[in-house]
C-alpha cells in the first residue's frame, strides 16, 4: 500500500492540510515517519478512515444514493421547465440538470451550500496518474 504525503491526503479528502495535521495529531489517523522525519499516512489506513469519516457526516436518512458531494452553488441557468444547476465540492465540479420548480424549493442560487447526490449505472475506474 502507498505512503501518503499529508498533502496528497488533504488533495484526495477535500481539506486543508492543517486538518490532515489536527486529525494524526488527535491520534484520529495514525502516522508513521518517513527517513528524513516526514509524516506519511497509509493508504490502507486513510481509505479506512475516509469510510468512517463519511459515515460521520452522512447526509438525508432514506436517500438510496450513496455518492454525496456537499459543495457551493457556482450557477444556476434555467427557463420554465427546467434548469442546469453546477456545483463546486472540492476539486469536483457537479452539473445537474433539475426542474425549475426543485430549483424554486431548494432556494438554489450561486453562493447556496447544497449536497450533490450521484446514483449511476455505471462508473469507470483508473489508476490516478
Amino acid at each position: 500500500m502507498p505512503s501518503l504525503t499529508p498533502t496528497q491526503v488533504a488533495e484526495l479528502a477535500g481539506v486543508s492540510a492543517d486538518t490532515v495535521r489536527r486529525w494524526t495529531d488527535a491520534g484520529r489517523l495514525a502516522t508513521t515517519r518517513d527517513a528524513r522525519g516526514h509524516r506519511t499516512i497509509d493508504g490502507a489506513d486513510l481509505a479506512a478512515f475516509l469510510v468512517e469519516l463519511a459515515g460521520e457526516q452522512r447526509g438525508t436518512p432514506g436517500l438510496s444514493a450513496r455518492n454525496r458531494f456537499r459543495g457551493i452553488v457556482t450557477r444556476v441557468v434555467r427557463d420554465e421547465v427546467a434548469a442546469t444547476v453546477e456545483i463546486q465540492a472540492g476539486p469536483h465540479r457537479i452539473v445537474a440538470l433539475i426542474t425549475a420548480e426543485a430549483v424554486d424549493e431548494l432556494g438554489l442560487a450561486p453562493g447556496v451550500l447544497a449536497d450533490a447526490a450521484v446514483k449511476a449505472t455505471d462508473v469507470l475506474v483508473d489508476l490516478a496518474r
